[in-house]
């Protein structure tokens, strides 16, 4: 699968290609996506003008509605969060960003976690896809 990376941020995120390179492909998947990272400050307003929601989130995926494009759609990744969030959670960087990269991809091929049922499945599906590219969760 094909993943045109983005980086609207200032930081250096040179080595993220590689470990999505490593996370995708093997997804035997047609179309391609596009992964954009942003500021907290985007994804703030990414969150409130889309979501109605006036907060900062980690990721926000934004399937595409255009059949003839190639696109599965795009992927908002906040990386400032994504380094709270790792650190909060006690892991890599590279896993979080990794885990955040998945979720949104999962929610653009029509995944979701309203109830539980859904959220096992695409929980299961989740850590399959990190475990391929050795990013699994360590237990604390």
């Amino acid at each position: 699968m094909k993943v045109n990376l983005y980086n609207q941020t200032e930081q250096s995120l040179d080595h993220i290609q590689a470990l999505i390179n490593r996370i995708f492909k093997p997804e035997k998947q047609r179309l391609s996506m596009q992964l954009i990272f942003v500021t907290q400050e985007e994804i703030h307003r990414l969150n409130l003008a889309y979501r109605n929601i006036d907060k900062p989130t980690d990721v926000l995926s934004f399937p595409n509605d255009d059949s003839k494009d190639r696109s599965l759609g795009d992927v908002f990744i906040s990386i400032e969060q994504a380094k709270r969030q790792a650190q909060d959670y006690g892991h890599s960087i590279e896993r979080e960003i990794g885990f955040l990269a998945v979720h949104g991809y999962l929610h653009l091929l029509g995944y979701d976690h309203h109830t539980k049922e859904d959220e096992a499945l695409m929980m299961t599906k989740q850590e399959e896809i990190l475990k391929n590219a050795n990013l699994e969760r360590i237990p604390s």
